[in-house]
C-alpha cells in the first residue's frame, strides 16, 4: 500500500457511521467509575494514615533515643579514689 491508498482507506473508515453503543453501557461505566473513585479515595486515606503513623513513630523514637546527642565516651575508665 502506498501513501494515497492508506489515506483513502483511513478516510473510508472515518466516514463510516460509528458502531452502536449498548444502552446500558453508560450506567455500567458510571458504576465502575464510582467504585474506582471510592477505592482510590480509600487507598489515599490509608496511605496518609500510614504516613502520619510513621511520622509519629519516628518522632517518639527520636525523642527517646536522642540520636543527635553524642554518646558518653567509654575509652577511659571512671577516675575513683583521688
Amino acid at each position: 500500500m502506498n501513501r494515497s491508498e492508506r489515506e483513502a482507506a483511513v478516510r473510508q473508515l472515518m466516514e463510516q457511521a460509528p458502531a452502536p453503543v449498548p444502552p446500558d453501557l453508560y450506567g455500567e461505566v458510571v458504576r465502575r467509575g464510582a467504585r474506582l473513585l471510592r477505592r482510590r479515595r480509600l487507598a489515599r486515606g490509608l496511605l496518609w494514615l500510614l504516613l502520619c503513623a510513621a511520622a509519629v513513630a519516628f518522632t517518639v523514637w527520636a525523642v527517646e533515643a536522642q540520636p543527635w546527642v553524642e554518646p558518653p565516651s567509654q575509652t577511659t575508665p571512671p577516675i575513683t579514689g583521688w
